[in-house]
């Protein structure tokens, strides 16, 4: 998402990464044991490097009796030691960096929780989805993978440093020829490794996304035979993924390949001083043994310091994504009054609505009055403006002009929660959960009613037929999206779980459509309970479902072009006539095909 660009470790930089370690301040204890352990790590191979010194000089040249002793001993103990160090950090850094993970992404999904409707519609969702799914992994590379890296990595190096120094200062020199080149070098890698980063993140939203297309729109692949299709641009996506990883794989082994020049080059002038008349004759053979172990030790720590840089930036990137995600202003809610339960006093006037991002408006000055416990049908073409308007209603989107009234008060003075518990929705795509029936139909706020209610309100939507046939009744899980069900038993759960609501306010969205004629039957008298003494709003393709609504408004274009009951708009002849003509003749046409 960040734009942003600059230096690897940029005022911004040292701000994202601090904010994520703010996340690790509540196991700053366990984080305590863990860099323990990093110390007793790295010091441990240092302890051990500095006793080749003796080793070599006084247990194999001299024979001490005491080392001799001592010596297997001592080893014994050292790596003892560090192995219980090793043990303790790693759990320790894996116990905080899940810890994180999964704080960071509750964070993330608590937003997405709160975030207008306009942040889906503009972002893909396999992008949203890989935000959790991969994005939030990365942030354990810089928030506690790194810190493993440069604590255990850093105290090698220092304690290998301590040991060349010990043992001579002279030889210890050498390292003057290795810092410059890799200071460098860890730079222009940490640049390219976050430049590199931000883009991966962006191409895994795309694979996560082609993948969720073609998954879930299995059955059109097959039935047009998009496989071919799907495949190329699944291996689109994928090979731009490789492509970058590659980069990043490349761009490692370069900095690997440097280092080791560099290292050659200070061994080679190791054993090029060491070697020097006047020098050779006073450095024994161990210590010249442990210089030379404790800077070979030292390479490795070197690289892999320098390597840290592609856990942090990558992590950083990461962590930037994330935190634009969880600081976006939630849903404005400016209303101040709770509203109890509506009279369901309805009214629109003026509307106008332009959705984000484009230019076209969606509604143009909408005019309708909708008495309490009546029936209003919105009806037209596709693309008219019947599902913005009711979208307006739970205030997915705000008008751009005009107001929408709710019992003689703009309905944005009521508080969001307090306005939305008014409001019952079953729409023609419905909305299951992998859960059991019973937690299908009582969901969300509901979730407390008893269970006669939820059986209740399954037979009120003629529900109780199928369900009573499950396994488990209303105990049984219905699959990711209610997959085991027909299209007509989930309509009937999703409108079991509206008169479980009992809201005064109903909008039913085509919620008949694309169903055999028996479910149809069924969903229209559990409709017919579900309507009584509600204030209902229906958009419906089949008119023959809206003749008997208390007033009918048809739509063209964003706009209200003719009001009125059935009987009314066919004398009138006007545009909803002509669409019923349409219908009807298509009835009967079908009926005497039949």
């Amino acid at each position: 998402m960040s734009k942003r660009k600059g230096g690897a470790w940029d005022a911004d930089s040292r701000r994202v990464y601090g904010r994520l370690l703010g996340y690790t301040r509540r196991y700053w204890a366990v984080g305590l044991v863990a860099i323990l352990g990093m110390a007793v790590d790295g010091g441990g191979l240092a302890m051990f490097t500095n006793l080749l010194r003796p080793m070599f000089d006084d247990l194999f040249l001299d024979k001490d009796p005491y080392l001799i002793f001592w010596m297997p001993i001592w080893i014994i103990a050292i790596f003892g030691i560090r192995g219980l160090g090793t043990f303790v950090s790693n759990y320790g850094i894996a116990y905080i960096g899940r810890n994180i993970v999964q704080a960071m992404q509750h964070d993330v999904f608590a937003s997405y929780l709160r975030l207008p409707a306009t942040f889906f519609g503009r972002e893909p969702s396999g992008q949203q989805i890989s935000r959790i799914t991969y994005t939030s992994e990365q942030v354990a590379s810089a928030s506690t993978d790194a810190v493993k890296v440069a604590v255990t990595e850093g105290v090698t190096v220092i304690g290998m440093f301590y040991v060349m120094l010990h043992n001579s200062a002279y030889l210890t020199l050498t390292l003057l020829v290795m810092i410059p080149p890799i200071v460098l070098i860890a730079t222009v890698v940490s640049r390219r490794y976050r430049l590199i980063s931000r883009r991966i993140q962006g191409m895994m939203g795309s694979v996560t996304g082609t993948v969720e297309e073609s998954v879930g729109a299995h059955r059109e692949v097959r039935i047009y035979g998009g496989q071919q299709h799907e495949a190329a641009r699944f291996d689109q996506v994928t090979h731009q993924a490789r492509r970058l990883n590659l980069k990043i794989a490349a761009t490692s082994a370069t900095s690997s390949t440097a280092i080791q020049t560099v290292a050659a080059f200070a061994l080679a002038a190791l054993v090029f001083l060491g070697t020097r008349p006047g020098v050779i004759d006073h450095i024994s053979s161990g210590v010249f043994i442990a210089v030379l172990t404790a800077m070979g030790a030292m390479m490795p720590s070197l690289k892999r310091l320098t390597q840290v840089q592609a856990n942090i930036q990558r992590g950083l990137s990461a962590a930037e994504d994330l935190f634009e995600v969880i600081d976006l202003p939630p849903e404005v809610d400016h209303g101040t009054r709770e509203l109890a339960r509506t009279r369901g006093d309805l009214r629109f006037e003026g509307v106008r609505l332009t959705y984000p991002n484009s230019d076209y408006e969606a509604l143009r000055g909408v005019d309708l009055a909708c008495a309490p416990g009546t029936v209003t049908a919105l009806v037209g073409r596709s693309g008219s403006g019947k599902s913005s308007l009711v979208s307006l209603l739970p205030r997915f989107y705000e008008p751009g002009a005009g107001r929408i009234v709710l019992d003689d008060m703009d309905y944005q003075e009521y508080t969001l929660p307090s306005l939305r518990r008014q409001i019952a929705w079953v729409g023609q795509s419905v909305v299951l959960f992998d859960d059991t029936v019973a937690n299908n139909i009582a969901y969300g706020e509901l979730a407390g009613a008893s269970e006669a209610d939820i059986v209740a309100a399954a037979e009120a939507a003629n529900a109780m037929e199928f369900i009573a046939r499950l396994p488990d009744g209303i105990h049984t899980r219905i699959g990711q999206s209610g997959n085991t069900l027909s299209g007509g038993q989930r309509q009937r759960i999703a409108i079991a779980r509206a008169i479980l609501k009992n809201a005064p306010i109903l909008v039913l969205d085509e919620a008949t459509s694309a169903l055999d004629t028996e479910s149809e039957q069924l969903i229209q008298q559990a409709l017919q309970r579900l309507m009584r003494d509600r204030t209902t709003l229906v958009i419906a393709h089949r008119l023959s479902t809206v003749e008997g609504a208390d007033q009918i408004a048809v739509m063209d274009q964003g706009r209200i072009i003719e009001r009125g009951r059935h009987a009314e708009l066919i004398a009138l002849d006007g545009q909803y006539a002509a669409l019923h003509r349409m219908q009807f003749h298509d009835h009967a046409a079908d009926q005497a095909g039949d």
